[in-house]
């Protein structure tokens, strides 16, 4: 259970909710395993009477009646502590999987992009979902019937060896056998357990991206393949549970085929002291009752195992994300005035996951206010330019600054809430388009918000669904168009109002007449704050005060519009050839 020791803070910070469960189930148990001992006070009184030991009649009833009263009172009371049991330890659990979810939900907002790009949505779901469910019944139904079966088997054998330590003696002989069977088979639950939550973490993600990209499965035709692959992983998924389940399988016969030879010694061995008189006909039945009181608990022996397993394997899955230490820490809690300047020295970036090279040797600067342009061919390292902008990549060498401080010696939280982003291909989540906006500024007006759709060239869109600003949009924002999303996403930055804007291609699917109207928009708005686009099109870069073209990481030219079109190079030739496109058109 090296594992499970990560739960122990949650059963301290709970700990006096659990105590009051403990003290609960103890008194539950205590009651229920006194029933035995008044039915063979019962049986004792009614053998008297039949052999003649007792004459009075109605004193026997008087007995009996009163021993009926007892026992029916010692159930209800049994049963409602049991019912206060469950009220406290399984709420608890609850309160338990609550702290565990938000923890890692926290972790994996604090974890780096590249880790984002390195693990899977579906299995990162079942973590947090299956994995800590699992858990969870470690935490509060394994817990409970563990103690229902420690005070059972104390009080009860307690109670058995005062009676007749022989006649326990040989009841309990099955019991080794059983502490065997469970160390064999709970090795294999662990090691099965492991694979069945890896093999339902890779169905998952399957489901999810077929979900996420079914447009594309119905544009290829391709359904029937893809039903083929989900079948195939669907059916992976459910012999890894058949095998699972057929080891657990054994530990509920095995425990009543246990208990049955414990009865049948009970029978026998208790049968035979009768007769020689060592013990009345009631301490059998008591026996036997003691027996099968303890066959839940002997049978919960293996699913309180099975249980414990399966959350071993599944917290052992959470501690492999909870122990990740972010690529990207924040170092600094002073919170610094951000005026917006920018400067790259000798900047080069490796991605580790790919081994590429996106940057080399980059330096520029961009003084507060000023807009800077970049350009340059697919996979030339623009984008990982605005990346570590915003810090969501660290260079491999070199230094960025903002402000003449070093990127990170600044606040992370504080420094990208002055940023802002618009990425290539924008996120929009299932909500309005009023809170999809409002995501750039949480307690932003109404009127606010339709400025800044104004100012981004959306509104007159919006105003056409037949919900306006409340419509509600598909998941990734499939409701509205590339463009239409694009220009939400703008106009989620403008309000805003950050120090520095990030436009990283985020007009490629818009007419360049729009284009046009939103370039003019933005000029105006991000007067005085600093301003980095990246794009394809010299439109969209010709108005910038500095322009840097790259080619394979490297800065191939740098200068203003009118100095790089009259220059040879990359630039003059983009220029030319959509100028030629433009004629054509």
């Amino acid at each position: 259970m090296k594992e499970l020791q990560y739960i122990n803070q949650f059963f301290y910070k709970y700990r006096f909710r659990f105590l009051l469960g403990i003290l609960i189930s103890i008194a539950s148990r205590y009651l229920a395993v006194k029933i035995p001992e008044v039915v063979k006070n019962s049986l004792n009184t009614a053998n008297d009477y039949t052999q003649g030991i007792t004459t009075d009649l109605n004193m026997v009833k008087q007995d009996l009646l009163y021993n009926i009263l007892y026992i029916v009172g010692l159930a209800v009371l049994s049963g409602f502590f049991t019912f206060l049991m469950r009220q406290t330890i399984i709420v608890t659990s609850r309160l338990v999987e609550f702290d565990l979810k938000n923890e890692i939900y926290q972790q994996y907002q604090r974890l780096s992009l590249n880790f984002y790009k390195k693990n899977r949505t579906g299995d990162l779901m079942n973590r947090i979902s299956e994995d800590v469910g699992k858990v969870r019944m470690y935490v509060g139904p394994a817990l409970m019937y563990t103690i229902n079966m420690l005070v059972m088997f104390s009080v009860a054998i307690y109670k058995m060896v005062q009676i007749d330590i022989k006649l326990t003696l040989y009841t309990l002989i099955p019991f080794p056998v059983l502490s065997v069977s469970i160390f064999i088979l709970s090795k294999s639950i662990n090691n099965k357990s492991t694979i069945v939550q890896q093999q339902l973490s890779r169905l998952t993600t399957f489901t999810q991206e077929i979900f996420s990209g079914i447009n594309v499965i119905k544009s290829y035709a391709i359904e029937a393949t893809i039903r083929k692959d989900f079948m195939e992983i669907a059916d992976t998924n459910k012999e890894k549970n058949i095998d699972l389940y057929k080891v657990q399988a054994l530990f509920f016969p095995l425990m009543i085929l246990l208990v049955g030879v414990s009865n049948i010694i009970v029978l026998y061995i208790g049968g035979m002291q009768y007769i020689k008189g060592f013990i009345s006909i009631g301490v059998i039945a008591e026996f036997i009752i003691y027996t099968n009181m303890l066959t839940w608990p002997v049978a919960m022996v293996g699913w309180v195992t099975s249980t414990i397993q399966q959350a071993e394997a599944s917290q052992k899955r959470i501690n492999e994300f909870l122990d990740q230490k972010p690529e990207i820490q924040n170092h600094s809690e002073v919170v610094d005035p951000i005026q917006g300047a920018i400067a790259f020295k000798n900047v080069s970036l490796t991605y580790d996951d790919t081994n590429i090279e996106a940057l080399k040797d980059i330096s520029f600067t961009v003084n507060p206010g000023e807009s800077l342009a970049i350009l340059g061919k697919t996979g030339s390292g623009k984008s990982s330019i605005l990346n570590l902008v915003s810090r969501l990549y660290d260079p491999t060498s070199g230094e960025v600054l903002v402000d003449g401080k070093s990127i990170q010696e600044h606040n992370v939280y504080h420094l990208r809430n002055h940023i802002g982003f618009v990425p290539q291909d924008p996120f929009l989540f299932s909500d309005t388009i009023e809170n999809n906006v409002r995501f750039g500024k949480e307690d932003a007006t109404e009127e606010e918000v339709v400025q800044a759709c104004k100012k981004a060239v959306v509104h007159n869109n919006i105003i056409e669904f037949n919900k306006k600003y409340k419509t509600i949009l598909g998941e990734r924002g499939v409701t509205l168009s590339g463009g239409q999303k694009q220009r939400v996403s703008i106009a989620r930055a403008i309000i805003k109002n950050p120090k520095i804007y990030v436009f990283d291609d985020c007009l490629s699917a818009v007419d360049t007449e729009t284009e046009e109207k939103i370039l003019r928009n933005l000029k105006s708005v991000s007067a005085n704050n600093t301003t980095l686009i990246v794009s394809h099109r010299i439109s969209a870069a010709q108005h910038s005060d500095k322009i840097i073209v790259l080619d394979n990481g490297k800065i191939a030219q740098q200068g203003t519009h009118k100095e790089l079109v009259s220059s040879k190079g990359i630039y003059q030739e983009i220029y030319q050839q959509q100028l030629e496109e433009k004629e054509i058109e």
